[in-house]
């Protein structure tokens, strides 16, 4: 398992993209047979390709929802109410969702890119970047905007992508 090395993930999103999202739209549309069981074997390859510690996109550049379940375990733990601590560290967004307030995650230690949270995370980070949670058709819109954060959905993305086109 190698470092994320940015300059070229982000070389390569640049260069890809556009591809990959046409993948995506047309997938989800019209998924090549026996994708969900492919997403199962790729993704552990991926895991053995990416380190998601010398990353954490995700934690820098995107936030969790909160669900009602995560402000109650999380809020107890640091002995508030839900309320305090919504008021504390979260707002709303477009969506009336919860969110952090600020990018990157107050709770990442920048240090050593390590959850302060980890054991009490959000489900939403929990279970991220949702490689092979679900169907892929209930995931492929997911995939197309986690490329943009996510070596590791890219990566993901670039295996299934060649498989499916009968090269690899």
């Amino acid at each position: 398992m190698l470092p994320v090395n940015f300059r070229s993930y982000r070389k390569k999103l640049s260069h890809y993209r556009s591809a990959f999202r046409r993948f995506l739209n047309a997938s989800e549309k019209n998924p090549p047979r026996g994708i969900d069981n492919l997403t199962k074997v790729v993704e552990p390859e991926v895991w053995q390709e990416i380190d998601c510690l010398s990353c954490a996109n995700c934690c820098k550049k995107m936030t969790p929802t909160f669900t009602k379940q995560d402000l109650k375990r999380i809020s107890a733990h640091f002995k508030q109410t839900p309320e305090e601590f919504t008021k504390q560290w979260l707002k709303k967004d477009s969506n009336k969702d919860l969110v952090n307030k600020t990018e990157p995650c107050q709770f990442l230690n920048l240090k050593d890119n390590k959850c302060s949270i980890y054991e009490i995370r959000p489900a939403d980070c929990a279970g991220f970047p949702h490689l092979s949670k679900r169907k892929w058709v209930e995931y492929a819109h997911i995939h197309k905007q986690n490329i943009d954060y996510c070596p590791a959905t890219f990566r993901m993305v670039e295996k299934i992508k060649a498989i499916a086109e009968g090269s690899k």
